[in-house]
């Protein structure tokens, strides 16, 4: 074991040159692969039409600062706010610890940010409480999820799923997989500091830092005074930490937890809260063959971009924007638990909408489907299974039902307790759109409605002559 050891350290700390080669190797490996991610949501994310959200761009931006950077919607639950709040900061900050890796990594200093003086003191200081709360924090998230067994982190939509491409139970094991890595790598980070301080009170040398928590287990000599073990330790808490981010990072992208990075842009280009509440688009066909109804002058315009159907069949059919909204999301259920439909036992579920937008682009993305002339999907190779996937659609049995979408009084709810501003409505009406205008598909009492507002200009189908009788 002695000797195992000494080619560890040998090999991680005499030879500075291949350490950094290694450091370096895993540094590009992880970035590259995670920009590959990146690239590959974007390309599923522009399969959405066109829609402009440049305008106000002084108002988007404070509103992101508010609701993704400020975390202002998480409030309205003190508990899972205080948590979450924990685990961010914790985010935020320590990844400046991580920045300091880097540069050691990739030029064979050590805690070369200890040249910052008392701001590097101050800095980790703040670090270490914030690793021991992030511990506390992910312990009690994990109580919640599995002992008190909370009702919105379950539902049908979680355990069922008809698309190809997840189990929906998956999403716990991906909280897990989350959490219990926010755990190692505090871990990870503590086993660093304790061993690195236990090294330098060996050589009688002051460690740059000041580390209030792993000072004090270092003065305990937790790891013991060996000082080839010591630098075993070191070595693995540094290298285990850079590894797990890396490893984290590449996570991300393949997890309900891609909101950490897409709240960001999410909320820049949402328009909650710039529009009316409730305000919906028009078709842009609707609209220029209306306005040549009543101006006979008028010639209606037509646009590349304008849409090949009424409303939306798949994927293709929704704004870019609301596939963004898919790869946003975190399945925490907020917007299911407040949806009056769900409440009342109808199957409508705001989450389950938005994870089949995911599902969908993830199932198009894996069996390499295109657009055909008619804006549905086709196969583009033999792939197995490429068929059956093209001749799914949002809309139908395998993810979107008619039942789910008339179910929706479209009143909000969920749009406003979403905590990363998405629109789930927006989907939904696009949806519905397709059924009514498209395929004629309604409730019999919407198409009297409809036929009552056309024919007689009120939805009772009263004649104009008894407009002032009805007060009486």
């Amino acid at each position: 074991m002695v000797c195992m050891h000494t080619i560890f350290v040998t090999f991680f700390n005499q030879n500075l040159v291949i350490s950094t080669i290694l450091f370096l190797i895993v540094l590009v490996a992880g970035g590259g692969l995670f920009l590959f991610q990146l690239l590959r949501v974007r390309k599923n994310i522009q399969l959405g039409r066109p829609d402009d959200r440049s305008d106000q761009p002084t108002a988007r931006f404070r509103q992101m600062l508010l609701v993704a950077f400020g975390q202002q919607k998480m409030f309205k639950r003190w508990v899972p706010a205080l948590l979450h709040g924990i685990v961010y900061v914790s985010f935020i900050v320590i990844n400046i610890e991580v920045l300091e890796i880097v540069i050691d990594g990739i030029f064979g200093t050590h805690r070369v940010l200890g040249a910052l003086g008392p701001v590097y003191s101050g800095l980790i200081w703040v670090n270490e409480w914030l690793a021991a709360l992030v511990i506390v924090a992910c312990s009690i998230l994990l109580i919640r999820r599995y002992v008190l067994r909370l009702k919105r982190f379950r539902g049908q939509e979680m355990a069922e799923s008809k698309g190809l491409i997840r189990i929906r139970n998956y999403s716990h094991i991906d909280a897990s997989i989350i959490l219990w890595t926010e755990i190692i790598l505090m871990l990870a980070l503590f086993a660093f500091n304790i061993a690195d301080i236990s090294l330098h009170q060996l050589s009688s040398e002051t460690l740059a830092g000041a580390f209030p928590i792993s000072q004090g287990l270092a003065d305990m000599q937790l790891f013991g005074t060996n000082e080839t073990t010591l630098h075993l330790i070191e070595r693995t808490g540094w290298w285990g930490h850079i590894i797990g981010i890396l490893a984290f990072l590449n996570f991300l992208p393949i997890s309900k937890h891609f909101h950490v990075l897409m709240a960001f842009p999410n909320v820049y280009y949402s328009n909650t809260g710039l529009k009316p509440k409730g305000e919906l688009n028009n078709l842009s066909q609707v609209q220029e063959e209306m306005k040549a109804i009543l101006d006979e002058s008028y010639t209606p315009q037509e646009s590349p971009d304008d849409p090949k159907r009424f409303g939306a069949k798949d994927v293709t059919d929704l704004s870019w924007k609301s596939l963004m909204d898919a790869y946003t999301c975190t399945e925490c259920g907020r917007c299911t638990a407040v949806c009056p439909a769900n409440i009342t036992g109808k199957k409508l579920s705001p989450r389950k909408v938005v994870m089949d937008v995911r599902d969908r682009l993830e199932e198009i993305q894996k069996f390499k489907l295109v657009p055909g002339e008619d804006g549905l999907m086709q196969p583009s190779s033999e792939i197995e299974g490429a068929q059956e996937a093209a001749s799914h659609t949002l809309l139908g049995d395998f993810y979107i039902t008619e039942e789910e979408l008339h179910a929706c009084t479209t009143c909000n709810a969920c749009v406003e307790e979403c905590p990363v501003n998405i629109d789930q409505v927006s989907i939904i009406v696009d949806l519905r759109r397709h059924l009514i205008m498209e395929d004629s598909q309604m409730p019999e009492e919407w198409a009297i409605m409809s036929n009552n507002i056309e024919n007689s200009g009120n939805p009772w189908g009263m004649p104009d002559a008894s407009r002032f009788d009805w007060k009486n």
